[in-house]
């Protein structure tokens, strides 16, 4: 019986002991441990779980401003003040006289020897001729000359008989005046044509400051578009005394910047248009028929106040064939002419207004910006005389 005893008790012992092991065990599983003490496999975190936190992060603090600084003013260009009318006028007086034309002083020569023979008339005459007065004025001027020192004798002075008929035929009853004037509220247009070299764009540059300086307000059209340098000229011109200038992409129509420049005229109320044209070569058919066009654009919007034929004096005759074909093409109504100081050729001036009757309005006699002025035959004409 002990001995029954006894192995009751290991076994009932053994039971005890093996109850609580199986007991620890299942506490170990629970609380996420693994048996042999490692990580937790069962309980990895999930989308549900906490985020993390945050680490704490310091306030921005604002970056340094530096103190505002005013920007430094802006220069506004200073414009220049074109000369007035009687300034030139008076300038023009002193360059003609300084000029020393042969013309005038041959002619006093001949014209005061003791006898007037068949041979100084012809050379009164070729003195005439040489200096592009033209056939049909030069034998008009020679007929008067003869009959008047013939009647009158020595009643009056030579040199006071050839001042007058030297006036008679540059015809100074003609109207010089520039119309730069519209009608019903439209601005005058007045378009610039010539031959390449003669001065056209340096003249349109003159022509507004001498519009300025009578406080008209003038805008200027860069129509001659296939020269880029002309273009950039004309828009110099045009800051040195404030006057805006339309311009178009380089080798853009003509017709088109003509056509803006007159526009921007009309809408901005501005006092005259003056456009600036290619230089024409007058042997050219298609591009006269070109400028034709450019002036029937111009008319759509406004009418052309004045046509303004621009001559180098240098060119003698050559020049009147420009003149009449330029002529044809867009009614020439004045005539300007540069170069005109010093020139031998000083008779072109007769010649020209006689093959187109319109007067020569301006003369250019120098390389200032104020070196055109209206054109006076009685300066002129004592500037030749000297």
């Amino acid at each position: 019986m002990d001995f029954l005893g006894d192995w009751l008790l290991l076994i009932i012992g053994i039971a005890v002991v093996g109850v609580l092991a199986l007991a620890g065990l299942v506490t170990g599983v629970r609380r996420g441990r693994s048996p042999r003490g490692g990580t937790d496999v069962l309980t990895r975190p999930t989308d549900t779980a906490a985020p993390p936190a945050e680490a704490p992060t310091e306030a921005p603090t604002e970056a340094p401003t530096e103190a505002p600084t005013e920007a430094p003013p802006v220069e506004e260009p200073v414009l220049e003040k074109p000369e007035g009318t009687a300034s030139r006028l008076v300038r023009l007086r002193q360059r003609l006289a300084g000029s020393q034309s042969p013309l005038g002083r041959g002619l006093l020569a001949l014209l005061s020897r003791d006898r007037l023979d068949e041979d100084t008339w012809e050379d009164i005459e070729d003195a005439l001729l040489t200096a592009d007065v033209g056939v049909k004025p030069t034998q008009e001027l020679v007929e008067r000359l003869r009959t008047r020192l013939r009647v009158e004798g020595d009643a009056q002075p030579v040199r006071e008989v050839l001042r007058e008929e030297l006036v008679q035929l540059l015809e100074p009853t003609l109207d010089r005046r520039l119309q730069v004037s519209g009608e019903d509220g439209k601005p005058g247009v007045v378009l610039v044509v010539g031959v390449n070299g003669s001065g056209k764009t340096t003249t349109v540059g003159k022509i507004a400051r001498i519009l300025v300086a009578e406080e008209r307000t003038p805008v200027l059209g860069a129509a001659d578009t296939f020269r880029a340098a002309a273009v950039d000229q004309l828009a110099t011109w045009g800051e040195r005394v404030g006057v805006p200038v339309i311009r178009g992409a380089e080798a853009s129509d003509p017709a088109s910047v003509a056509f803006e420049a007159v526009k921007q005229g009309v809408n901005g109320g501005y006092d005259v248009v003056i456009v600036d044209t290619a230089g024409r070569l007058q042997n050219k058919a298609g591009l006269m028929d070109e400028l034709g066009k450019v002036k029937r654009v111009i008319e759509k919007q406004a009418p052309v106040t004045e046509v303004l034929l621009v001559l180098d004096a240098t060119t003698g005759q050559n020049g009147l064939v420009q003149a009449r074909v330029f002529s044809e093409v867009v009614d020439v109504t004045g005539i300007v002419l540069t170069k005109l100081d010093g020139s031998a050729k000083g008779g072109i001036v007769v010649a020209v207004q006689r093959e187109l009757g319109v007067p020569v309005k301006l003369v250019g006699l120098g390389e200032g910006p104020d070196d055109l002025a209206p054109f006076e035959p009685e300066a002129f004409v004592d500037a030749m005389l000297g």
